[in-house]
């Protein structure tokens, strides 16, 4: 099961494109709010969440997906049962994935401590003892996927099938999709 984080103030692109594409992949994903089962997202969008926070099955759970978003990065910060799921996801080897201002969570939690990793280029400064990897889109070291941007939302989204289901489901979808 991946579950996606949803605070108020997300990214709107990085966290549905992550759902739309992982649901493409018949990957089982749910939306998990924070705030509510109807979280709105940074440019006014509401969003019918799956399930709240509290209903999460971490035994169930093989990845967790931190959407950016200015707003959606504090509501996570915010919150003790969140970052506990995130460290309980990273501790017991799942996979972690964060896109935009969210790896900065990731780096006050030391998981990206050593590991190549990108995030919103302003944030950089802030993702302490990482490789930060300016150049790259995506980026998967181990079980820790981060991705740069909402302009990068693609190949963050086909970087957590990848993970999940290897290369060839991860082309299908692109190839279903038509990237170029």
């Amino acid at each position: 099961m991946v579950y996606i984080l949803l605070g108020t103030g997300f990214e709107e692109i990085e966290a549905l494109t992550s759902v739309d594409l992982l649901r493409r992949a018949e990957i089982p994903v749910v939306t998990v709010g924070l705030n509510g089962s109807v979280v709105t997202g940074g440019h006014g969008i509401p969003v019918q969440t799956d399930i709240s926070l509290g209903e999460m099955d971490l035994t169930d759970l093989d990845m967790i997906v931190l959407p950016g978003g200015m707003g959606g990065v504090a509501s996570i910060r915010a919150c003790p049962e969140a970052l506990e799921a995130v460290t309980f996801a990273w501790d017991n080897g799942k996979f972690v994935a964060a896109i935009c201002a969210a790896p900065t969570i990731l780096a006050d939690l030391h998981i990206t401590d050593g590991k190549s990793a990108v995030c919103f280029p302003s944030c950089a400064e802030q993702m302490g003892a990482a490789n930060y990897q300016a150049d790259r889109a995506a980026i998967r070291d181990g079980n820790l996927i981060t991705g740069t941007s909402a302009g990068c939302a693609v190949p963050f989204a086909l970087a957590l099938i990848a993970a999940l289901r290897g290369d060839a489901a991860a082309n299908a979808i692109a190839q279903q999709i038509v990237i170029r």
